[in-house]
């Protein structure tokens, strides 16, 4: 695709933000909407523009690329309502519609029959990486949908992310997605645990993490996250409350699927148990606090934790 091509971006949030600074940096037309304006502010200071409205955003993009938070929100802006049009009524005939919102499966493949009938081209291309990988456009994006319109759409979604693959028809790139979560919670946890372990026997943290890192047990999430969990700094980043409601589609997943999950199971709950302990606005690495606070270890650094 050249560069004259026309983005719009829809949730200009921790992660629609520096997806949608990259598509400006790489000379893409990149029109951007967000509930709040001061996102909208910051798109047209890097030289995007700023639309008023869903339908305003969407009607002359090639490409629109929706970053909201959960199914209902998508819904939403895809059908908008009696007096705001949403997506697939305002969007033009044959334009690419890139949800990357994390989503239930059986939403995405809804939301896409209805994008079809309306003569849009859906693909459900949620992403892995966090605010990091997003500003850097490292991104790892699992793609639904049919594969020649994602090839179409390769050098946009190239541009925020660094691996973009075909994973199956409308949602799977969510199916996908969930399994991503489960993973990824799972091992905040086990990380959790280790470094609560290690504090407990007065070992060097840091050095610790820095040899497991370079062996068997090295993962992203001791790259990328141990260093502020020793810290106890827990700005989001991925909030718990997101990832609450990425565990629930696990859940109801599996259960449609028949399949069992008794660590993932195990670790939703410890999210939600977080989750009511008042602390669903902290980055999902703060599942550190409920270790802690299970283990009976009182943490000196709790006034830091935010």
């Amino acid at each position: 695709m050249s560069n004259t091509t026309s983005v719009a971006v829809i949730g200009l949030g921790i992660m629609g933000a520096p997806m949608a600074a990259n598509l400006v940096k790489a000379g893409y037309q990149v029109v951007g909407y967000n509930r709040s304006q001061e996102p909208i502010n910051e798109l047209v200071a890097l030289g995007g523009k700023g639309a008023g409205s869903v339908a305003e955003a969407v009607k002359d993009a090639d490409v629109i690329i929706t970053m909201v938070p959960d199914s209902p929100d998508v819904v939403a802006v895809a059908r908008g309502t009696e007096d705001e049009p949403g997506l697939i009524a305002s969007a033009k005939s044959g334009a690419t519609w890139v949800d990357c919102s994390t989503i239930r499966p059986d939403v995405a493949r809804q939301v896409a029959e209805e994008a079809k009938a309306a003569g849009l081209k859906p693909l459900d291309g949620p992403v892995s990486g966090g605010e990091a990988g997003a500003i850097e456009g490292n991104l790892s994006i699992m793609v639904g949908g049919e594969a020649a319109d994602l090839e179409a759409v390769r050098p946009v979604l190239e541009t925020v992310g660094s691996t973009v693959v075909h994973v199956g028809p409308n949602g799977s790139g969510q199916t996908v997605k969930a399994a991503n979560q489960l993973i990824v919670a799972g091992t905040i946890e086990l990380v959790a645990e280790a470094l609560v372990f290690l504090e407990a026997y007065d070992v060097d943290t840091t050095a610790a993490v820095e040899v497991l890192a370079g062996g068997l047990a090295g993962n992203r999430i001791l790259d990328r996250k141990a260093a502020s969990m020793i810290k106890r700094e827990f700005q989001p980043g991925f909030r718990i409350d997101l990832h609450h409601k990425d565990m629930g589609i696990v859940l109801d997943s599996a259960r449609a699927a028949g399949v069992a999950i008794p660590l993932g199971s195990q670790t939703a709950q410890l999210v939600q148990d977080l989750r009511n302990l008042g602390h669903g606005g902290l980055d999902h690495s703060a599942l550190l606090l409920l270790v802690e606070q299970l283990s009976g270890r009182s943490n000196k650094n709790e006034g830091d934790a935010r």
